[in-house]
């Protein structure tokens, strides 16, 4: 799977997720620090990138746009390095692989991970 890993998650992350057998880059080695979510959002879409971060407004711009792409995996915990959640991420990026090809949020914590299938419909 292609990775695009957020300003918000340190570059370790890359060989992570390298080694998990997975084609991942961070955004620092693409564009500049602080481009606004929506360029990540185009970027990872144009490229079939799943977006990998820790920041909330993606979810938030996936829900309130009605987006199908890019997939998002939203790491929800406090240790964002890959030496404490990088097994979490790379166990969710194996058992929601059809979900992310398909377009999905996963929401992963240090004790599971949950997916929901694009676009978000409202409850």
């Amino acid at each position: 799977m292609k990775l695009l890993v957020d300003m918000n998650l340190p570059p370790l992350w890359v060989p992570a997720l390298r080694q998990g057998g997975h084609d991942a880059v961070h955004w620092s080695d693409i564009g500049p620090g602080g481009a606004p979510d929506a360029e990540l959002m185009l970027w990872a879409r144009t490229h079939g990138a799943a977006l990998l971060t820790c920041d909330l407004d993606f979810a938030s711009i996936l829900a309130s746009g009605g987006a199908s792409a890019p997939s998002v995996v939203q790491l929800r915990s406090h240790d964002v390095l890959p030496a404490s959640a990088g097994a979490t991420v790379l166990a969710a990026l194996d058992q929601f692989q059809d979900e992310l090809e398909a377009g999905a949020l996963i929401s992963v914590d240090s004790s599971r991970a949950r997916a929901r299938v694009l676009p978000i419909q409202p409850r």
